[in-house]
């Protein structure tokens, strides 16, 4: 595992316990958000970096009974707390890395993916492997209950032209991993940018 992959479930392990009760009101921003991905009963959706699973029940009720709905988290006391909240009867977890996804190409509608960017060793080559699971055509969202501005004051930062979420930036990274940027809001409430995959 690189150094980049144990500072990250280092720094989730510590937090997976009292994630929820951290951000006990999300739920609606994360139901908001999904809907935004447009889809429909029977659908394959990927929650990536799905953490407690707080995306999966809306994920669930989106695609409905028929579909298929995982989440992927690569921090094993995530996916423990996940499925300590029940939420593994609303999607199967897997724990896996995302530079390495172990799906088929093509086999997704969509992927969700919060919060998970700014975790990225490498942010071009995680989202072109999120691309090959994803048919042309489907679209990813990435999203975080709050915006920028907000986030980086809770984290007592201030935000750089270089910032990966900005959306000169963003836009130019998903176009290097095989997206198209579709939309971009960035408010106090919410950061969601959507893309669709170029397939």
């Amino acid at each position: 595992m690189s150094d980049d992959h144990t500072h990250v479930q280092a720094f989730f392990t510590a937090r997976a316990a009292d994630w929820d009760r951290r951000f006990p009101d999300d739920g609606p921003a994360y139901a908001t958000a999904v809907a935004a991905l447009g889809l429909r009963e029977g659908g394959r959706v990927l929650d990536a970096g799905c953490g407690t699973g707080r995306a999966l029940p809306a994920l669930r009720a989106a695609v409905g009974p028929s579909g298929v709905v995982l989440g992927a988290d690569l921090t094993p006391a995530m996916l423990r707390a996940a499925a300590r909240a029940g939420r593994d009867r609303d999607g199967a977890l897997l724990l896996a890395d995302v530079a390495v996804l172990p799906l088929r190409s093509a086999s997704l509608d969509a992927v969700f993916a919060a919060g998970l960017i700014a975790h990225l060793p490498d942010p071009a080559g995680n989202l072109r492997e999120i691309a090959r699971v994803v048919r042309p055509g489907g679209v990813l969202a990435l999203f975080h209950p709050v915006g920028r501005a907000a986030l980086a004051a809770r984290q007592g930062r201030t935000i750089t032209p270089d910032d990966l979420r900005a959306e000169p930036n963003l836009r130019s990274l998903l176009t290097r991993s095989g997206w198209r940027m579709t939309s971009y809001t960035d408010e106090d409430t919410r950061f969601l940018a959507l893309a669709v995959c170029a397939g």
